[in-house]
């Protein structure tokens, strides 16, 4: 039979399922090729090149005497610090022990000086007492050698509230109010001055006893009396009529300064008439001249 011609049938080809990690392509190749080429070939090159271990034997003699010398420095190190540790630690031991001997006996003289002073002192006020006559109490009043109790005038004076403020804590770091809001020595030496001329007989700062030779001076924001430093606020006791010598100390130029800086600067002051003040002696009198009593022995042998 004639007919069209067939035409072969088409058969097309299965296709393979694609690969879970074909998207994947670019990590499997770092993951596969994790050292890259340039790498391998320079490593080869240089093992190449350098034939590792030395061959000849010479060169071998040299490379085994360096590692015993290297190996022999390092145990005579470790020898030497091991004999010599025990012997740092006994010489930090008897250091130690020498600076604790020593201390010892710093604080045992520092006693012996404190007792032989008060015993100096307590002489000092006995024989003012004795060899004084009738003005022997008023001399030891005047100079600070003997306590003092009676009426009399307190005076508290203290920094402004905001001296302490601004900075970080330290006045000397703030400006303006902060730092004129602080008693100075100039201060003290007014007020204290200012007493002595109200007619003050005897005068203490904080407990500390002032005489004629006491000196008010300052190291940097402290304030020392006798090179004793003193903190605010400033307790003055002063003692003598108390009613007359408030009054006077108040109309005084001294009186009057005080208060104008309470008024400008805010330097907090108090002031009260007291019926009883006690006030101590001072640590220690220091005599500057003297002359015997001569008076005294000539009517003994007359």
């Amino acid at each position: 039979m004639c007919g069209m011609p067939q035409q072969p049938p088409v058969r097309s080809t299965p296709t393979r399922p694609p690969r879970p990690d074909a998207s994947m392509s670019l990590l499997t190749n770092v993951m596969d090729h994790s050292l890259d080429d340039g790498y391998a070939e320079a490593a080869a090159r240089k093992k190449a090149a350098d034939g590792g271990l030395p061959k000849t034997l010479r060169a071998k003699l040299g490379l085994a005497a360096g590692l015993v010398l290297a190996a022999l420095v390092v145990t005579v190190g470790a020898a030497q610090a091991r004999v010599a540790a025990p012997v740092v630690a006994k010489e930090r031991e008897e250091l130690i022990d020498r600076i604790d001997q020593e201390t010892e006996a710093a604080d045992k003289l520092e006693d012996s000086v404190d007792k032989l002073r008060d015993d100096v002192s307590a002489r000092q006020r006995e024989a003012l007492k004795e060899g004084g006559g009738e003005q022997a109490e008023l001399v030891g009043i005047l100079a600070g050698a003997v306590e003092v109790h009676g009426p009399g005038v307190k005076l508290v004076v203290n920094d402004a509230k905001e001296s302490g403020g601004g900075g970080d804590g330290d006045p000397r770091e703030t400006s303006g109010f902060s730092d004129t809001g602080r008693v100075r020595d100039r201060d003290m030496q007014r007020v204290v001055n200012g007493l002595w001329e109200s007619g003050a007989e005897a005068i203490s700062i904080n407990g500390q006893r002032l005489t004629a030779l006491s000196a008010i001076r300052a190291a940097g924001d402290a304030i020392l009396v006798d090179n004793k430093p003193l903190v605010p606020p400033y307790t003055v006791l002063a003692v003598g009529d108390g009613e007359r010598l408030s009054g006077r100390f108040q109309d005084s130029a001294d009186g009057l300064y005080l208060h104008a800086l309470q008024e400008n600067f805010g330097i907090r002051t108090a002031i009260s008439v007291e019926s009883e003040l006690r006030l101590p002696a001072a640590p220690s009198v220091t005599v500057r001249t003297a002359q015997p009593n001569t008076e005294k022995s000539e009517k003994g042998t007359s």
